[in-house]
């Protein structure tokens, strides 16, 4: 799984960095074979005035599926990523829960001749 880690508005720091590359690996590690890229974009909205204003934005892009965006905004940035990880990896088990029913639904079933079944 590749991570794309990115901050607007400030720099991105080590920690930060690798908190987010934690929780991710921990939320999405599992999945890791179905999905081709995961993009976070870490950003402060109201920059110095401060408030509930860091963002934490998740893209998850899958092998043939549609993409999966989670957005969390919190006032403490670590919190925002923890959010936000937790959420993709429920997110990402029921897209995969869903193709996989789908494909098992959606699965030809055989068919029995009748005369196949006489003892004749």
């Amino acid at each position: 799984m590749h991570i794309n880690i990115q901050a607007r508005g400030f720099a991105l720091t080590n920690g930060l960095r690798e908190h987010a590359e934690r929780r991710l690996q921990f939320a999405l590690g599992w999945a890791d074979e179905h999905l081709r890229q995961v993009s976070v974009r870490l950003s402060d909205e109201n920059g110095p005035r401060g408030g509930e204003d860091k963002r934490c934005r998740i893209q998850i892009t899958f092998r043939g599926a549609p993409s999966v965006v989670i957005s969390d905004i919190e006032a403490d940035l670590y919190v925002a990523i923890d959010r936000a990880a937790d959420r993709a990896g429920r997110s990402v088990a029921r897209r995969l829960e869903r193709q996989r029913d789908y494909r098992q639904c959606s699965a030809p079933t055989a068919v029995m001749d009748p005369a196949s079944l006489s003892p004749n």
